[in-house]
């Protein structure tokens, strides 16, 4: 009998800079705001999030059910061995039934498994989803949860890239961040990833970006920075930025870099 062949296991990828992952950053903010959108164009449809109004799904919301079930397709066909994806129910998950794609290894090995979509999830349903959504149910309710679900896979993708980006700002300065990492030192390390004009800059422009995307364009329109009705609060969107997005990314990064030395 033939000797099975495995595939041989990634190298560390060397062509991850700050450039690249910035670049990454930027363009998710896109995902993000187009997400928002798709989701405004519901009501809150409260059924959805209701265990008891669904008894079909044994004690789960639809919401809940269905970013489950789709998640467990998704990662049989592979979504989850992309790094950039971290699932939300990793319990729920199907074996992937394609061959694996090689990914380039970038983030160290005990570090890889940070997540925190708990609170991802908790901050969606909890805070954000009433400012983008009005009252009321129109009873589109399998349209309405996979938009959330758009949102929130759009949301961790884009939060967990801080282990990207504490990868790169660790093998740029390592000396800097080992000191810290070895004392435990947690708000000197967040100290170190804080950055108030980066942070400023990028909320400005993830509300000019709802400003732009979420208007109703005409051929009359002359200046895209006149305030109109957006689909999407563009305050909103800065608030989502500065309040939790920017956050749990700098929470992410602390604990990659936590355990970087393991």
């Amino acid at each position: 009998m033939a000797e099975k062949k495995t595939a041989p296991s990634p190298s560390p990828s060397q062509d991850l800079t700050l450039g690249k992952v910035r670049d990454a950053l930027i363009r998710q903010e896109d995902s993000i705001v187009f997400a928002l959108i798709e989701r405004a164009k519901f009501p809150l449809n409260a059924p959805v999030y209701d265990p008891s109004f669904f008894p079909q799904f044994g004690g789960r919301s639809l919401a809940e059910a269905y970013a489950s079930e789709a998640e467990a397709l998704q990662a049989k066909v592979g979504r989850y061995q992309n790094p950039e994806e971290v699932p939300f129910f990793p319990d729920d998950l199907s074996v992937p039934s394609i061959i694996p794609y090689n990914f380039p290894q970038v983030f160290h090995p005990a570090s890889a498994s940070v997540n925190v979509n708990d609170a991802i999830w908790s901050m969606y349903f909890n805070e954000l989803l009433p400012l983008i959504t009005v009252k009321g149910d129109d009873g589109n309710y399998a349209s309405t949860a996979a938009a959330d679900l758009m949102c929130l896979q759009a949301l961790s993708r884009r939060i967990h890239y801080g282990k990207f980006v504490a990868e790169v700002k660790f093998r740029d300065a390592p000396q800097d961040y080992t000191k810290a990492i070895q004392a435990k030192d947690t708000d000197t390390l967040m100290k170190m990833l804080t950055f108030a004009t980066v942070e400023e800059m990028v909320k400005r422009r993830v509300k000019k970006k709802a400003m732009v995307f979420s208007r109703n364009v005409t051929l009359e329109d002359k200046n895209c920075d006149v305030e109109v009705e957006c689909k999407v609060d563009p305050s909103v969107v800065s608030r989502l930025y500065e309040q939790w997005v920017m956050p749990l990314t700098k929470d992410v990064e602390v604990q990659y870099l936590l355990r970087r030395l393991d």
